[in-house]
């Protein structure tokens, strides 16, 4: 009868919804990523249903299966192994279709990474830009960072802990040495919010870290933001303040990378 994409909790077991529990128990089958991962919330709530694994490998064989289940009046609720499908998993282009084809579909609210990545991260959350995964190559990444560099919105991407090091040294290129934070293990145990600029946040990830990770990076900034920072650090440098002080109220006040403050007042 319809086909409805059900957000689970990218951590904490107890981040799911009364209503998403509903729709799971109602489900004639349940689309899953990895039917392992997904087998362990399931049972945790005690619901026996069939499942099925649909992901981006096996999503052209098992399309034609899922929308004739539709067609015949079956309710399919689709999971991803964390957080709400259709962002980065083949969700999206079941949705697509069924929309399509005029069938009945519902998207419940509920656990994301984004948006608690985006408001841990410090950074303003008006406008911001969700960005997904960065490319794979690195030419593809720097086009795509060279086309929003000049974006005044806080931007956000998933990122994988092994490519991590690459994406930033391609960001830092591009963006320059901006202020961003790496939020890594929402709703996990060891959740941390990595802050400060790309190149601080590229010292931590070149130690080594594991997990889910969500990084934000402060939009670009107009001439306009340029001229008024610059002209109240030369007013202070001015007033006689030293350079410590004038970095340290500049980059809190308007959100400057420290080095690019101490750079302009030492020239």
């Amino acid at each position: 009868m319809s086909l409805i994409l059900v957000p689970t909790p990218i951590g904490n077991l107890e981040d799911i919804t009364l209503r998403a529990l509903k729709v799971l128990r109602e489900a004639d089958l349940i689309a899953c990523e990895d039917t392992r991962t997904s087998s362990i919330l399931l049972k945790h709530y005690e619901i026996d249903k069939p499942l099925t694994s649909f992901h981006v490998h096996n999503e052209n064989e098992k399309l034609p299966l899922l929308l004739g289940k539709l067609r015949a009046g079956e309710n399919i609720a689709v999971i991803s192994d964390a957080g709400t499908p259709g962002i980065s998993d083949p969700g999206w282009i079941l949705l697509k279709r069924a929309i399509d084809e005029g069938l009945e579909v519902d998207v419940l609210p509920g656990a994301s990474a984004v948006i608690p990545a985006v408001l841990m991260s410090g950074l303003s959350p008006q406008p911001f830009m969700f960005m997904g995964f960065p490319p794979e190559k690195s030419g593809e990444r720097i086009k795509l960072f060279e086309s929003v560099k000049d974006f005044k919105f806080t931007l956000c991407f998933y990122v994988s802990p092994h490519k991590a090091e690459k994406n930033i040294l391609d960001m830092i290129k591009v963006f320059g040495d901006r202020n961003a934070a790496l939020i890594r293990e929402i709703s996990k145990i060891f959740q941390e919010a990595i802050r400060g600029t790309l190149s601080q946040i590229l010292e931590r990830v070149h130690e080594g870290l594991k997990g889910e990770l969500v990084l934000v990076i402060e939009g670009g900034k107009s001439e306009a933001d340029n001229d008024l920072w610059k002209s109240e650090a030369l007013k202070m440098k001015q007033e006689g303040e030293s350079v410590k002080d004038i970095v340290k109220v500049i980059s809190e006040k308007y959100h400057v990378p420290k080095n690019e403050i101490k750079k302009f007042i030492l020239v």
